[in-house]
């Protein structure tokens, strides 16, 4: 598991393209969001949209693309 300060932006880059990949052969969100706890990383909705964080710790990295609040 790695944990990423908001800083470091192209790591957050391959992160996010790692999140997008896996929702593309995901079947459900549920299954979306299962695949993403076993690379250490947890997606959680608010008002804003979705926000990625890091596993146990929760520690935000990013807001996701506009695409992924549906």
């Amino acid at each position: 598991m790695s944990i990423m300060p908001k800083s470091e932006r192209f790591a957050t880059d391959d992160v996010i393209e790692l999140v997008i990949r896996e929702r593309a052969v995901a079947l459900s969100e549920r299954e979306w969001k299962h695949r993403i706890a076993g690379y250490g990383y947890y997606v959680r909705k608010t008002d804003a949209g979705m926000v990625l964080e890091t596993l146990p710790h929760h520690i935000e990295i990013c807001q996701l693309p506009d695409h992924f609040t549906a």
